[in-house]
């Protein structure tokens, strides 16, 4: 590992002395999209606004999808090829010794098992749709545009694309986030308070990002940058609109890096006029609105996964193959690979380090059609046909927001589930004799839905949903968000664009302040003052707050205090982090509260003293799969910003116990707002940029923008997207 390491350093080192990002205009980077010689059946026009933002005009949908291809190859092209490398078990090819244990766990992990039975039932429509895509993708493969930088530093050669290609990136992408909670888990001991800290995190939350450096933390942090297991939504019905139409916003949580994990786009064809947000490599809206509805969501953290213990299996219920790995600078290797009628035993990875045999039972093994089901929303429009186009969507588990243009407003649950008990299990991993509950499965026909609420609107933040009579989920989010954007909404009265964009920027976290109260009431009579900023404090988190930092210091210093490092570290393991340390420290007695609270304060101060304010510790620090590189760390990595928001904020930021200085990992990433009034009225914004190209002037130049709360309109009808849209490729059939 080591050797290997040192091999790719070196490689890296030399590669970026003759390869670096170069600057490229807007103009620049469209002069280079190789637009000769496609397979088109006709002409198409690509209007290109100033940050690269395309509305495609094709006069066929097979058209409209190989360009969806060219231009997704264009703008992401080094982006899918790492999601395709991950969800094959490929990286090591590329990174040599040190991505082997990676490798191993996601080949058991086996995100395209059921790819080839996903294929053999695929709709012909949809067939000619994905391989339209893939010949757009292969076209500029083919071409002479110049590689990308990813490319040439690691030494990759282009490799043809399949629709078995995207088929495969859209199982990784809809990865379970409860593997992720797990990935953690099973790293701990088995403490003697377990049982009660496991009880205590099931009833609370989840997952909580919190940004972690070393590579034991590496699958985390992959699969944390794709996993879609945040995210805000809010739709507003006509009663309470300023344009007597329906509204849609939200914003995707995910891993804060550069280039993100969306594309804004809009396009039109004879089946299809859609505006919104993709998935590179994905050829649907996966966020977005057409001329009748628009539709957003937010993970539900669904129970999609199951953990089973098969240790006590005879050697027989056991089969095993030997698959073959290659190996930069390493030579061929063979992983194997351990299967039971239960899943694929995961514990085999080393990177899950645990001792116990395990197995995993995921609804992704099985086949399920996402493509088509996205593809039939995309279309749908009115509630019945978004209803039944979501009946489709088996992973990842959703809670998807509806509104439309006459006004009504709408969320269901769409995830396809096994029909577990209510209760939930004494433990993450199950017998094996709980293996029954997969022999059938709910869907979103099974699982509650609202149509036009009483109060006028429908919020969702991964929260805890209604009792649905089966298991739908182990662990939700803290309520803070959904109950914050609820009164938000409420206070603002009739809604308009501006109410939403502050919506979005709303770093208020107001249930911190019982807890603020509680350790000033336990203070020292004498206010330092850190002590006097607490006591200031609304709630807060903006950059420039002096209370945020003095809460984040003291309940740092408190929960080390109070709470064993074994349980600690299984809070830690949540989304309801806060939540946890909150209750435990309102447990204590009134002295020993004080105890607590100012022993606290004496070590905060020197800390406090130095940062000042929230943003002074908080920072974002975007950076590229490529920093996560040896010898690339800094030249990868772009800017160093004071950030707003924390973890439970409706503009999310997470982070763990503050002790000091530490970077934004994951949050609020990609802001959007539909009003139904208006086909045209599309405001979206990226963090980061367009352009997944470094050096480009597309790369980055949304984040101010989505610091300031300002958006870009992406038109949805053709006659304004030639007016607003100032750059023009005509791309003729060869």
């Amino acid at each position: 590992m080591a050797y290997g390491g040192a091999r790719l350093a070196l490689r890296l080192l030399l590669s970026s002395l003759r390869e670096r990002p170069r600057p490229r205009r807007p103009a620049q980077r469209l002069e280079a999209l190789p637009c000769q010689g496609l397979p088109l059946g006709g002409r198409v026009e690509i209007y290109w606004d100033r940050h690269l933002v395309p509305f495609i005009e094709a006069q066929s949908d097979r058209d409209l999808a190989v360009t969806l291809g060219l231009v997704h190859a264009h703008l992401r092209l080094a982006q899918m090829e790492l999601l395709r490398r991950i969800a094959q078990g490929r990286l090591a090819e590329v990174l040599g010794p040190i991505a082997i244990d990676l490798d191993h766990m996601f080949r058991l992990l086996d995100p395209g098992r059921a790819v080839a039975a996903v294929l053999a039932d695929l709709p012909e429509e949809t067939r000619d749709w994905l391989e339209g895509f893939v010949a757009g993708i292969n076209h500029h493969l083919g071409s002479t545009a110049e590689p990308p930088l990813e490319f040439r530093l690691l030494g990759i050669s282009a490799e043809p694309w399949t629709i078995e290609h995207i088929v495969q990136i859209g199982r990784l992408v809809a990865a379970d986030v409860n593997w992720l909670v797990w990935l953690r888990l099973l790293r701990l001991p088995r403490s003697s308070d377990w049982l009660q800290s496991w009880k205590r995190l099931q009833g609370e939350g989840g997952l909580n990002f919190s940004p972690a450096d070393d590579y034991d933390e590496a699958a985390t942090r992959l699969l944390s940058r794709f996993t879609r297991s945040g995210s805000n939504a809010v739709a507003v019905n006509g009663s309470h609109s300023a344009t007597g139409s329906a509204w849609l916003a939200g914003d995707p949580h995910l891993a804060l890096t550069v280039p993100g994990t969306w594309l804004a786009a809009a396009y039109c064809s004879p089946s299809y006029n859609l505006a919104g947000l993709m998935i590179p490599g994905i050829p649907v809206m996966v966020i977005g609105r057409n001329r009748w509805i628009a539709w957003g969501g937010t993970n539900l953290h669904a129970a999609s996964s199951e953990l089973f213990d098969v240790s006590g299996l005879a050697a027989g219920a056991i089969s095993e193959r030997t698959v073959p790995l290659k190996v930069r600078w390493s030579g061929e290797r063979q992983l194997v690979l351990r299967e039971t009628e239960y899943g694929p035993i995961i514990s085999d990875a080393r990177v899950m380090r645990t001792d116990r045999m395990i197995a995993l039972r995921w609804a992704g093994h099985s086949p399920s059609d996402e493509i088509s089901a996205l593809l039939s929303l995309n279309r749908a429009r009115d509630w019945a046909s978004f209803r039944r186009a979501a009946a489709g969507l088996a992973v990842p588990g959703q809670t998807l927001v509806y509104a439309d243009r006459a006004g009504h407003t709408g969320r269901l649950l769409a995830a396809w589930l096994p029909r577990r008990p209510v209760i939930p299990p004494e433990d993450f991993i199950s017998p094996p004799a709980a293996a029954s509950a997969w022999t059938s499965r709910i869907s979103s026909d099974d699982l509650s839905a609202e149509l036009d609420p009483a109060r006028g609107f429908v919020v969702s933040a991964n929260d805890r949903p209604m009792p649905q009579g089966v298991l739908v989920g182990w662990f939700f989010a803290s309520p803070e968000r959904a109950v914050r954007l609820a009164e938000l909404v409420e206070k603002a009265g009739m809604i308009g664009l501006a109410d939403l964009v502050r919506l979005q920027q709303d770093v208020m976290a107001h249930s911190a302040l019982a807890l603020r109260d509680r350790c000033l009431a336990a203070s020292d009579p004498c206010p330092s003052p850190l002590v006097a900023a607490l006591a200031r404090w609304d709630g807060g988190y903006a950059t420039d707050s002096a209370g945020a930092l003095a809460f984040e210091l003291i309940v740092s210093r408190l929960a080390r205090a109070i709470i064993p490092p074994t349980r600690r570290a299984v809070y830690n393991a949540a989304w309801t982090t806060r939540d946890l340390i909150a209750r435990e420290i309102a447990a204590l007695p009134a002295d020993l509260l004080a105890d607590h609270v100012r022993r606290a304060l004496r070590e905060a101060e020197p800390a406090f003293a130095r940062w000042r304010r929230w943003g002074a510790v908080h920072r974002l620090r975007l950076s590229h799969p490529l920093a996560l590189l040896p010898g690339l760390r800094r030249r990868f990595r772009f800017g160093d910003r004071p950030w707003p928001g924390s973890s439970d904020t409706v503009m999310k930021a997470a982070h763990g116990l503050v002790e000091g200085l530490h970077a934004v990992g994951y949050g609020s990433n990609a802001r959007y707002i539909f009003d139904l009034s208006d086909p045209d009225a599309n405001h979206v914004v990226l963090l980061g940029g367009q352009d997944g190209v470094p050096g480009s002037a597309a790369f980055l130049d949304q984040v101010e923008l989505f610091r300031h709360g300002e958006t870009i309109q992406v038109p949805l009808q053709p006659e304004t997207a030639r007016t607003m849209f100032a750059r023009r490729t005509s791309i003729d059939a060869r």
